[in-house]
């Protein structure tokens, strides 16, 4: 009977010739640097891929959803062609046994057995006590084990458990003999041998651990922690090896444990010793799921957890399945005792069925049994692990899938063409077979990831019939058919049971499969579910068939091997109809991807051997051809469907692309599918990363893109027209239009991802090439994590992946060996300007490592030249760090030029500066940029305070940095003047606020450097600058210009004090007042300005004097200290004065001295003010001296200040109101007291007899009276006498020629002669004037 095992599915590819980075050497020239990354354009390329991404995971329902549709208990929907094109599975090859092992067949008595190990690549065969490990890989190397003496009857390889061997021991052989269990260590390395073909090499190691046992062991299974469980073939029982490093007082090293009826057996409910026919039969592991099946002769399916050491937990044991099955699937024959006898258990991976189908078991006549946990209801238990709740669940009986009914004799499907096709062969029944096959007598199954492969005994001596059945994705998938074929009807198929699936819409699809039968058995190993998905990136799914005679392969065909066969088909016989039906079986998009690869080429085409994988393939042009006429005619044209919004005029649409465009993004995804998603990198050799991705699968991936871009650059007129047209028609209407755009935009862009994706895949295969985890290591802690956490797509598309990309290549010392190897193999990624970059770089180094100082300093020179002409592509980051190098290197050329170079590189359109010039507004898009140039102009400022501090520094210490060039102070001199050298107005502005930031504005104004005014005048206006710049016009010469920013300064809305306004206006008047007068220049304007200064210092000298009069009730509460407080902050015009404050606050001195500084002439005003300060002199119930004293006090301080103006100081009316009081209290006061108050005042003797005599002469009341006269005559008297004797001084105020002698000689003569008779004292005072006048003069 033959046996089954799956062929591994992990393709081995090696590199050719030379190493992998060099794989595409030959195409280096078609490699061009890109000009610039349209990284968005990329991005949207990349939602493409993501997109398929996610349709090919939904394209192909889950196997759960498809067992339990509604009503669906069982089911018997199977696709059975007669013709051999669309047969699920082919046969490849048969190698045969070596012609050495038949040697040993030397009697009729040997006893021999077989069996397939895939993990290791070998197939075991027994001779008596000899056992061989045939490499059939390579086709006739044995390997033997000899060295034990019974003959043996089982082998099988397990994990070993951790710690008890040494580390180069990675799998275990068991080795079963009727009387004992040996194990031998394994060790496995990959090695290259004939044909290029990568092979496993084995070694065998003792391990001195055997058991002798009663009884023959079977059915051995590994745990994934190394456990080793089996059954007994005598008595059915299950078993333990167990094993540990060294022997302990109460274990020995290796012994068997029973797990039925031994030592164990208080963990279970009490077991008798197992009846013959219960006796169990098979071991099945699901080390996933950590746990273990067995089956039993009665077909009882038990489940065992691996719990504490030497002991396991019983969860469940299912029996009566029969009876179970019949109630899913009551009346089918193929339910019956005599052939419900299950021969085989297979587990379904986790990920295989997110719904939680777990088990399937199948019986002899092909009934398959679905088994899922039963702790929930089917359908809504999702989980990834079981055992995440702690422990394995219960499993029930889901679903039977009956065998065919209609199977094919393998006689039937042997004729090399299909049949003839008429118009209505596609949706008939199948006619009924001939010689029907009906399966009974299965012994030997494989199942994997939906493929299921059983043998049989044929009809003929010397063959075997393999029942093989696949997914028919054409039936189950959403392949967007515009027919898709219809499901057989109950008429057509018979089904047994409640098994109505519906009509609904949303329905689930029925499992439906192809099915044949084939004259060889097969085992296979498909990665997923949807080979459409994985058919262009993964090798066939193969199956080993191992007999008596050798080892058959067989491998499933895919949907793109049925493509190949029709367009073969199409070729020679011209026959369209079967590449027709293939579109509408599998949906236009899917073909027009499949129709692409097989255009193109690519290393999966053919079904080959696995060490030729890694080859591209191609097929022959005329297929090509035919091939790429279908995928341009299947195509069709994109369509522009609009939308329209409801209730108003707004419409967009959206392109509903062709099927050229979809394919080429489907084709695409899946090639890139392996690499997308994963990380670049993964942790290595103790603190380094190393590449995720083996180069063997970059290279196969990048030769199938590289194909394609091939294809596609050979044939642009792919995506520019729809069948039938040569070109997009200048009459087509503007929808059409537009969709051809989207379409053709989509196209380029998916074009470019595509060129970008083949150089990324170069750049990491270079990257390898220099130890990709010591790049990683020297970038700084930033770049590690950011290179550790990104995506393959990361690296192509984001901003981080050109960040990464740059960074990893810094690292690499010898620049000038990899530039131009970087620049042809992955442009992109090193571009012109990165290679004159990395120049630069190496430029820094060599002179940091120069002793010589003119060679440092021409390197430094070309360095700062490359830098400066790459300044665009230098990040901030970089810059910081040149900067840094050239400080070190006491470099001021670079420190103060590279810095400012690169914020006009950072801002090549001059936003930023067009934003400062704007006065930087709020919420602009600019102000970025200008960010970009202050952190340039930052960088120029450290430098210049990093030299200032060498240059600080002692003698000593100056003479210790070896590396610099020049001594500091010459370095610091020197950066200065490179600085201030610069034509940068903004630069020059953030250097000039540095400076005066700093305490140097005295030597900045000493510089006038040509920007300084500028900077001092620019918005936002603030008294510091305005300080600085009215004191730079005076040094410049220009007082008027000083004296219009003084002023501005004064009258500024900011906080300064009111005697700082005061000190500001009074610069400014003095700055006036020294401006030169030029003949047509500003003269008339500047005397006007002048006076206006003059104006405005007069008013803030009277604010100043009523904010000190109110200064005591500053902290007032309520508005009157507000008002207080607010004089000290502003200006305030004469009026707000009066108004607000003299007024308001009862301030006569005030109000007097706002009249007069203001020369405002109001007799109405200014008469209240004085008669309210005699009031308040004149104190109530005072004798008169006292009172007047007090009107003395409060009238000769503002004489002084205010006479002669009469604004404030109307004389005749202050001197009516002093004559007044003297004359009410005549009897009291001295007479002449009026005159003499004046005289204190300041007034001249003149004008106070002036005011005098015109009262002496009014004959206004109180002077109409004889009394009245008379006292003021006595006042006149009084004054002519002291004015005549101040005149008699020798410095006397009063000039002797002024004094008016006649005048006064004829008044006095007047006097005397009105003079009244009672008035003796002021006739003698008269008569002695006149005496005195006549004797001096």
């Amino acid at each position: 009977m033959a046996t089954l095992a799956p062929f591994s599915t992990s393709y081995r590819q090696q590199p050719s010739i030379g190493t992998p980075s060099s794989v595409f050497r030959q195409n280096q020239n078609q490699q061009r640097p890109a000009s610039a990354l349209d990284l968005p354009g990329l991005q949207s390329a990349s939602r493409v891929l993501h997109d398929q991404f996610i349709k090919d995971a939904q394209i192909i329902p889950d196997i759960g959803d498809m067992l339990t549709t509604p009503g669906g208990q069982s089911s018997a929907l199977y696709s059975v062609f007669p013709d051999d094109y669309r047969a699920p599975f082919q046969k490849r090859r048969l190698v045969g046994i070596p012609e050495a092992l038949f040697q040993y067949y030397n009697t009729t008595n040997v006893t021999s057995h077989m069996g397939l190990i895939p993990e290791i690549e070998r197939v075991w065969i027994s001779i008596d006590h000899k056992l061989f490990l045939w490499d059939y890989i390579e086709g006739q190397d044995i390997s033997s084990f000899v060295d034990q003496p019974d003959v043996i009857t089982h082998v099988a390889v397990v994990k070993p458990k951790v710690g008890v061997f040494v580390d180069e021991i990675t799998s275990v052989m068991v080795i079963c003999t009727p009387v004992s269990v040996l194990l031998i260590g394994l060790s496995m390395s990959t090695v290259i041998g004939t044909n290029n073909r990568s092979r496993k090499e084995i070694r065998m190691y003792a391990t001195d651990m055997t058991v002798s046992t009663d009884i023959e062991m079977t059915s051995v299974v590994g745990m994934s922690d190394g456990r080793i469980f089996m059954c007994g073939s005598q008595d059915g029982c299950l078993y333990e090896l167990h094993y540990q490093q060294s022997e302990s007082w109460f274990s020995k090293r290796v012994h068997i444990v029973n797990h039925s009826v031994g030592s164990v057996q208080s963990l279970f409910p009490r077991f008798t010793s197992p009846k013959s026919e219960d006796r169990i039969v098979a071991v099945i592991s699901d080390p996933k799921r950590n746990c273990f099946y067995t089956l039993s002769a009665r077909n009882s399916i038990s489940i065992y957890q691996a719990s504490s050491e030497k002991a396991v937990h019983h969860v469940q044991t299912m029996s009566n399945l029969y009876k179970s099955a019949q109630e899913k699937a009551p009346g089918s024959p193929a339910l019956t005792p005599s052939n419900f006898q299950i021969v085989a258990l297979h587990v379904l991976d986790l990920g295989e069925s997110r719904t939680g189908v777990q088990l399937i078991a199948i019986t002899m006549n092909g009934v398959r049994l679905y088994f899922s946990p039963s702790t929930s209801t089917y359908g809504f238990s999702y989980g990834p692990t079981p055992s995440a709740a702690g422990g394995v669940r219960p499993l029930q009986l889901i679903h039977v899938r009956l065998p065919p009914p209609n199977l094919l004799h393998p006689d039937e499907q042997s004729s090399p063409h299909r049949p003839a096709y008429n118009s209505s062969t596609r949706n008939s029944p199948p006619q009924p077979p001939s010689r029907p096959f009906i399966v009974s007598g299965l012994e030997n199954s494989c199942y994997l990831d939906g493929l299921m492969v059983s043998a049989q005994p044929g009809d003929t001596d010397g063959t075997d019939f393999l029942l093989c059945t696949a997914p028919d994705l054409t039936r189950i998938g959403s392949l967007g058919q515009l027919n898709p074929p219809s499901q057989l009807q109950p008429s057509q198929q018979p089904i047994y049971g409640p098994s109505s699936y519906g009509t609904g819409a949303n329905q689930r699809p029925p499992l439906t499969e192809y099915a044949t039968l084939l004259a060889i058995p097969v085992a296979p190993s498909p990665p997923v579910t949807n080979e459409l998905a994985t058919q262009f990136s993964e090798p066939s799914r193969q199956f080993m068939i191992l007999t008596n005679v050798g080892l058959t392969f067989l491998i499933k065909r895919r949907a793109l091997d049925y493509l190949k066969a029709v367009i073969e088909e199409v070729q020679t016989e011209g026959v369209v109809q079967p590449i027709i039906e293939f579109r509408d079986s599998f949906g236009r998009d899917q073909t027009c991807a499949m129709l692409l690869g097989l255009a193109s080429g690519n290393t999966f085409l053919d079904a080959g051997e696995p060490s030729t994988s890694g080859t591209l393939c191609t097929i022959s042009p005329d297929i090509a051809n035919v091939a790429k006429q279908a995928f341009y005619d299947f195509g069709e044209r994109p369509i522009w469907t609009e939308r329209v919004t409801y209730g108003t005029s707004d419409s967009s649409g959206s392109a509903i692309f062709s099927g050229r465009r979809e394919g080429f993004a489907i084709y695409f995804a899946r090639l890139v599918r392996p690499l997308w998603k994963d990380k670049l990198t993964k942790p290595g050799p103790p603190g380094l990363q190393q590449s995720n991705f083996e180069d063997n699968l970059l290279v196969t991936v990048q030769k199938n893109l590289f194909a394609l871009k091939e294809f596609l650059d050979k044939n642009p007129h792919l995506f520019h027209s729809a069948p039938g047209e040569h070109s997009v028609s200048r009459s087509s209407s503007g929808n059409e239009q537009e969709a051809w755009k989207a379409e053709q935009n989509s196209v380029s862009q998916l074009q470019a991802l595509l060129s970008r994706t083949i150089e990324a895949i170069s750049f990491i295969l270079l990257l390898n090439d220099y130890r990709l985890g010591e790049l990683t290591a020297q970038c700084d802690p930033d770049t590690q994590k950011l290179i550790t956490s990104m995506t393959f797509e990361d690296l192509i598309t984001s901003q981080n992946g050109v960040t990464a990309a740059r960074a990893l290549i810094g690292q690499q010392i010898s620049v000038d060996t990899i530039s131009e190897v970087l620049q042809q193999r992955c442009g992109s990624f090193c571009s012109t300007d990165d290679v004159m970059l990395y120049k630069a770089r190496e430029s820094v180094r060599k002179a940091m490592e120069s002793r010589n100082p003119s060679e440092r300093h021409n390197w430094l020179g070309e360095s700062l030249r490359l830098f400066t002409k790459g300044a665009r592509m230098l990040d901030f980051d970089k810059i910081r760090e040149v900067c840094g190098e050239y400080q070190q290197l006491g470099y001021a050329k670079g420190a103060v030029e590279l810095p400012l170079s690169c914020a006009q590189a950072l801002d090549p359109d001059n936003l930023g500066l067009e934003y400062w010039y704007a006065a930087c507004p709020p919420n602009d898009i600019r102000k970025e940029y200008c960010d970009r140039r202050l952190k340039c102009y930052d960088l120029v400022l450290h430098s210049l305070s990093v030299f200032e501090e060498q240059a600080s520094q002692s003698p000593s210490v100056k003479g210790s940095t070896s590396n610099a060039i020049d001594d500091p102070e010459a370095i610091r001199s020197h950066a200065y003047d490179l600085a201030f050298s610069s034509e940068d107005e903004m630069f020059h502005s953030t250097l000039y606020e540095w400076l005066i930031n700093r305490g140097l504005a005295d030597e900045l104004l000493a510089m006038r450097p040509p920007f300084l005014e500028a900077h001092l005048k620019r918005e936002p206006i603030t008294v510091p600058k305005y300080q600085l710049l009215w004191q730079f016009y005076v040094k410049d010469g220009q007082p008027l210009r000083a004296a219009e920013i003084l002023a501005v300064l004064a009258e500024s809305d900011t906080d300064l004090l009111l005697d700082k306004r005061l000190e500001y206006l009074t610069l400014a008047v003095a700055n006036a007042k020294s401006h030169p007068v030029t003949i047509g220049g500003r003269h008339e304007t500047a005397i006007s300005f002048l006076t206006n200064l003059e104006e405005k210092l007069d008013v803030a000298q009277v604010q100043l004097e009523v904010y000190n009069t109110l200064l005591p009730h500053m902290n007032d509460p309520g508005e009157a200290g507000e008002k207080i407080k607010y004089l000290s902050k502003t200006l305030l015009t004469m009026s707000e004065l009066y108004q607000v404050y003299a007024e308001p606050f009862d301030l006569p001195v005030m109000k007097l001295l706002i009249l007069h500084v203001s020369d405002h002439h109001d007799e109405h005003v200014v008469r209240p003010i004085w008669d309210r300060i005699f009031d308040d002199a004149i104190e109530k119930g005072a004798d008169a001296q006292t009172n007047a004293d007090h009107i003395i006090a409060s009238v000769v301080p503002l004489g002084k200040r205010f006479y002669p103006s009469e604004s404030a100081f109307p004389l005749k009316y202050i001197a009516s109101l002093l004559v007044t009081f003297a004359l009410k209290n005549r009897t009291q006061l001295p007479n002449g007291w009026s005159p003499r108050v004046l005289v204190q005042c300041g007034v001249p003797y003149g004008d106070v007899w002036d005011v005098l005599h015109e009262m002496y002469e009014s004959q206004i009341p109180p002077f109409n009276t004889q009394s009245g006269v008379q006292v003021v005559s006595a006042d006149i008297a009084i004054l002519l006498n002291d004015w005549l004797e101040e005149a008699k001084r020798p410095q006397s105020s009063v000039p002797r020629g002024e004094f008016p002698v006649g005048r006064i000689d004829l008044a006095v003569g007047q006097y005397l002669a009105e003079l009244g008779a009672n008035q003796a004292e002021t006739k003698a005072i008269y008569e002695g004037i006149k005496r005195q006048l006549r004797r001096n003069w």
